[in-house]
């Protein structure tokens, strides 16, 4: 459709003439609809805004002055700003500074990691209080996840002895922990 043809359907579209809207939103909606999807992205998002824009086109039909201006530029413009507007409002706003200031970084503080190295140690120092088959024990169960049956086959000592071991182990880190 010609501009001159576009321009004669705005203006009248400025007058309330809804048979001149409807018109126009036959010839201008596939061109508008491009518009919005390639700037959306979604075709439902695209629809939407498409729906928008024509309600804008009806209230500010008679901003438009053909004064030179390209009635199918003014259109294009008209729903490129409204699909950009709609993309704006979608992306989440940026945060103020001071509502964030206590957003844990997800790193231990140096207080945190003090306090680790300093449990291990203790853990280490009470381990060593035991057998050195019982600490073994121990850590295998406990920190590679084997189970009872497999520790008891791998000490070559009956199931009920290794459960023994592990319960009089764990009795003697408690102890010592609590000491």
């Amino acid at each position: 459709m010609a501009d001159d043809d576009l321009g004669a359907l705005i203006a009248r579209v400025s007058l309330k003439d809804r048979q001149s809207f409807n018109l126009l939103y036959q010839k201008a909606s596939p061109k508008l609809f491009a518009i919005c999807l390639r700037i959306l992205g979604d075709r439902g998002e695209a629809e939407d805004a498409l729906q928008d824009i024509f309600v804008r086109i009806w209230q500010r039909a008679g901003t438009f002055a053909s004064d030179g201006r390209s009635p199918s530029g003014w259109l294009a413009t008209v729903a490129r700003n409204h699909a950009i507007d709609r993309l704006r409002q979608k992306k989440p706003a940026a945060r103020d500074i001071d509502a964030v200031h206590d957003l844990a970084d997800g790193k231990e503080s140096p207080e945190e990691r003090a306090h680790l190295v300093g449990e291990g140690r203790r853990i280490d120092t009470c381990m060593e209080r035991l057998k050195p088959e019982w600490a073994s024990a121990v850590k295998e169960a406990y920190v590679s996840g084997l189970s009872y049956n497999e520790l008891a086959e791998r000490y070559g000592v009956p199931l009920n002895t290794m459960r023994t071991w592990l319960r009089r182990s764990l009795l003697k880190l408690k102890e010592c922990l609590e000491a």
